[in-house]
Formats: C-alpha cells, sequence, structure tokens
C-alpha cells in the first residue's frame, strides 16, 4: 500500500539533502506548465527549502490557453516567478533551418528551448533546475530528450500519475491542478489521447504487472522497450573494453 505521507515526508528531506550536497544555499528552478507535475514539484520544494527559494518559469510559446492555471500555482505557493515567452525563439530556429522540418521536430523543439530557458534562468539566479517527470510518463518514453526529460534533480520519477495526485492534495493544493487533465501542451491533445491507453491502466500495470486489454499491453511493453535509451546515460565508448 502506498503511503503518501511517508513518501511526501523522504522527498522533502531527500530535496535538502540534495541541496545541501549540491547546491548549499541555491534556488530551485521550476519550469511552470499548470499541470499537477510541475505544481507538485514546486510545492515540494517549497516545502523543502521556503518559498524564497523556489523560483518558477512560465514558458508559453505564444498564446497558452491553461496559462491561467500556471498563474494559479505560483500565487497560491507565494513564489517568484518569471513569464518568458518563447515563441520568438523557436519561430527564429525554424525560420533559420535550411530544410523542412518533420513533425516530430516541430513538436519537440518547444521543450527544448524551454529546458535551455529554464537553465539561463537558474545560472543567472544562483539556482539548480527541477525535472518535473514522473514513473508513468518515462516508462513509456512520454518527454522530449533533452526537453522535460532532464534536470539537475528529479524528485517525483519514481512516483506514478495516481502517486503524485495523492501527495499533491497532502501537499494542500488546489483539486484544480491536482485533477487538471493532462495535455501535453505541444499538439492539444489529451496524454490519454495520444497515448492510447489511461494513466490508471498504466499505473496498475507499471505497479502490479496486471492489465485486462493484451493490446494495450503489448503496446505499453513496446514503448517501454523503445524508449529505454531515454532513461540511461549516454552510451560513451571505453577505449579497450572489446578486447
Amino acid at each position: 500500500m502506498f503511503n503518501a505521507e511517508k513518501v511526501k515526508n523522504e522527498c522533502v528531506e531527500w530535496i535538502r539533502d540534495f541541496f545541501e550536497k549540491n547546491g548549499k544555499g541555491c534556488n530551485a528552478v521550476v519550469g511552470i506548465s499548470g499541470g499537477k507535475d510541475s505544481s507538485i514539484v514546486a510545492a515540494l520544494c517549497v516545502e523543502a527549502l521556503g518559498k524564497d527559494r523556489v523560483i518558477g518559469v512560465l514558458m508559453p510559446c505564444g498564446e497558452q490557453a491553461d496559462i491561467d492555471m500556471a498563474k494559479l500555482l505560483v500565487d497560491t505557493l507565494g513564489i517568484k516567478h518569471y513569464i518568458i515567452n518563447i515563441k520568438d525563439a523557436v519561430d527564429g530556429l525554424t525560420k533559420s533551418i535550411p530544410f523542412e522540418l518533420s513533425d516530430q521536430s516541430r513538436t519537440n523543439l518547444p521543450p527544448r528551448i524551454r529546458m535551455s530557458t529554464l537553465y539561463a534562468v537558474s545560472q543567472s539566479n544562483n539556482g539548480r533546475v527541477a525535472n518535473t517527470c514522473n514513473l508513468s510518463e518515462d516508462w513509456v518514453g512520454y518527454s522530449t530528450r533533452y526537453g522535460d526529460s532532464v534536470g539537475d534533480f528529479s524528485p517525483c520519477s519514481h512516483l506514478t500519475v495516481a502517486e503524485m495526485k495523492q501527495i499533491g492534495r497532502l501537499l494542500g493544493l488546489p483539486d484544480v491542478l491536482v485533477d487538471k487533465v493532462p495535455i501535453d501542451g505541444l499538439c492539444g491533445k489529451t496524454d490519454e489521447d495520444n497515448l492510447g491507453f489511461t494513466y490508471a491502466e498504466l499505473d496498475r500495470y507499471i505497479r502490479t504487472g496486471e492489465i485486462d486489454d493484451m493490446e494495450k499491453k503489448a503496446k505499453i511493453d513496446r514503448m517501454h522497450e523503445m524508449n529505454l535509451f531515454k532513461m540511461q546515460l549516454m552510451p560513451a565508448f571505453v577505449p579497450g573494453s572489446e578486447e
């Protein structure tokens, strides 16, 4: 049985320990999308470090339909925040590339620019960048390599969506943030529309190995295998290793 309070408290202590060892006195820099994951990570950092050491960064690409949710989060936590619109950067780079970008390239360019933006904010504000991924998304590769998949520390990458929601409620976040239907922020579809299965089905399969639909099982297994490289360090050649 998942003990949300125990895990939440352990995670808060883990964040404190990370900063004690890897950035004593530094600030946590969190990209705020308006979804539950970034909201929960930001709230965990506030509990661990205090609101004065957490910086939220809102990064719309032009108009963001749910940016009011991101603003609600930073107002609820009372943290310093910046709003940095990345549209000019995305458009400028897209126009500068001398060939037609693939659909996948266009989809993944904004999150990679957002991560560059987060590191620019972090390095100018004595910061460490928080990764906001969860286990459910990571399991099937539902993140952008060198975009939202990276960071300096990752409080929630071993927690499923269902477990994250329990922790979000313990942290006192508004229900509208914890229960918000996740959308990818890239093409406007819900996560579950894109994935072809629900997070409830995925979470159950991850934690118990049980799933009712064998077609969905095969899809999850295939996505997990194809995307394992995203969760591993970059392979590096070691001279003499082939002898």
